[in-house]
């Protein structure tokens, strides 16, 4: 996992990701405007809103990938 992925980072402007679980558990946490923690697992994936901080930490070993996307406009 690259080590930018566990300190607090953000997508860029109109773009937003999905992280998709393929083994064990991924804990995403959601900066802004409140803290919020999610515990994705296979089958429960996750949305990273374009410009919202955010940071995951994994749980034993874990198997993930981001899908990139690009709001339109």
């Amino acid at each position: 996992m690259p080590a930018g992925l566990l300190k607090t980072h953000t997508t860029k402007e109109g773009a937003w990701a999905k992280i998709v679980v393929l083994k064990g558990k991924l804990l995403y946490r959601i900066l802004r405007p409140e803290i919020r923690e999610y515990s994705l697992s296979p089958g429960v994936i996750g949305i990273v809103e374009p410009q919202v901080p955010h940071e995951v930490q994994p749980h034993d070993q874990v198997e993930f990938y981001v899908e990139f996307y690009r709001i339109p406009g």
